[in-house]
Formats: C-alpha cells, sequence, structure tokens
C-alpha cells in the first residue's frame, strides 16, 4: 500500500456487509478491512436509546482500538402501532429468538391492528480514533404485511411490504432491494460525498513523526 491509500475499518464480521461496501467504493483510494482482518476484539454493548448512539459507540470504540478510521451502522425497525418498536433493539426482540420467530412474534403483536405503517432505518457513523465521527442516515417507510412472505434477505425483510414495488422485501433480489432500502440509500450519500470524508479523516488523523537515526545512536 502506498501512502495515498487510506485504511478504514468496517465494524463488523459479516462478509455481506462487506462485500457491499467495497462495491461502492470501489473507485476510491481506500483499503478496506473488516473486525475479522484482526485478532480479538471486546464486543460493544449496543445500549444506546437511538440508532446513530449505537453507530457512534460502534464506531468510535473500533477506531480508538485499532487506531484506524472506523465506519458502523445500526439499523433497526420502527413499528408506528408498537411505538417505534421494535426499534434499536430490532435484533434482540424478544430475546433469543430466530429472525423467523422474530417475524411471527411481531405479527402476533400486531393482529388486528389496522394501523401497519413502519419504516426500517439506518445511520452511519464513520470516526477517528480521537473521537469525531460523521454521520449519515435513511429511511425506508413501508407497512408490515399480514403474513410472510418470500425467502430472500433476512430480519424482518418477509414481513415488510414495500408499496412502490408491492412486494415484501424478502420477495426481491439483493440489488433490488440495495437500490431502496435504508441501508442503500445510506450508503450511496456516503458514497456521494467520500471524497470529502477522505479528507476529513486525513485532517482528523494524527500525523506520524519520522525520526532520522543518528550514527551515534543504535537503532
Amino acid at each position: 500500500m502506498t501512502d495515498d491509500i487510506l485504511t478504514m475499518v468496517i465494524a463488523t464480521r459479516n462478509s455481506g456487509k462487506l462485500s457491499e461496501i467495497r462495491e461502492l467504493l470501489k473507485a476510491y483510494p481506500v483499503n478496506l478491512k473488516c473486525l475479522s482482518d484482526f485478532g480479538p476484539i471486546p464486543p460493544v454493548e449496543e445500549d444506546g436509546a437511538a440508532f446513530d448512539d449505537n453507530a457512534y459507540k460502534k464506531a468510535a470504540f473500533t477506531a480508538r482500538v485499532l487506531g484506524l478510521p472506523a465506519l458502523a451502522d445500526d439499523s433497526g425497525l420502527v413499528v408506528e402501532a408498537l411505538e417505534g418498536a421494535p426499534g434499536v433493539h430490532s435484533a434482540r426482540y424478544g430475546g433469543g429468538l430466530t429472525d423467523a420467530e422474530r417475524c411471527e412474534l411481531l405479527l402476533r403483536n400486531l393482529k388486528g391492528q389496522k394501523n401497519r405503517k413502519a419504516a426500517f432505518c439506518c445511520v452511519i457513523s464513520i470516526a477517528v480514533p480521537s473521537g469525531p465521527a460523521l454521520t449519515y442516515e435513511a429511511r425506508c417507510e413501508g407497512l408490515i404485511a399480514e403474513s410472510a412472505s418470500g425467502s430472500n434477505g433476512f430480519g424482518y425483510d418477509p414481513v415488510f411490504f414495500y408499496p412502490p414495488e408491492r412486494r415484501t422485501f424478502a420477495e426481491m433480489s439483493a440489488a433490488e432491494k440495495s437500490l431502496v432500502s435504508h441501508r442503500g440509500k445510506a450508503l450511496r450519500e456516503v458514497q456521494k460525498e467520500f471524497d470529502n470524508v477522505i479528507r476529513w479523516i486525513r485532517q482528523q488523523m494524527p500525523v506520524q513523526e519520522r525520526f532520522k537515526c543518528q550514527e551515534a545512536i543504535s537503532c
């Protein structure tokens, strides 16, 4: 790697997410790593009250521990009739359930409910070791279907109905979903501004001092 290539850590061990981000940023001088490229790193407790709290916490912790700029996202489903639940607890909704079981629980909790409005939310945080961060966020509005449909995607995709396509997320291909999803929108916002992001990171990162060895000093 030359000095012109910026190394950034994507704070995930999800290879699919890393591949998606690499594809979006492939035209830029950046070397993207993920947590699996490093030794054991303590997990971050996602106990924030909002998506941006957790995204920043993950990005800032990773940047501080590894000494490199880091990108993290926090995403989830907010359901109007459930007063915003499952929200930041989307991945832990109902305890240690599978994705299918969480979808079933959500449908049970909405049984007989006419208001099916919901939205997927995503917040992306890009942090440097000293603490400052950039934040990007996006939403995708939809409805909770009466029953699960489709076998693609993950999480709540089988029950999230996207009206413009008249399909659930799980009935779309990964490429189709990325064009309209909360994470896809947020990542494209990062992509559009990535030249400025790189400049900002370089301004924030500490300058590595270099010393010449003197003849009288053993190096």
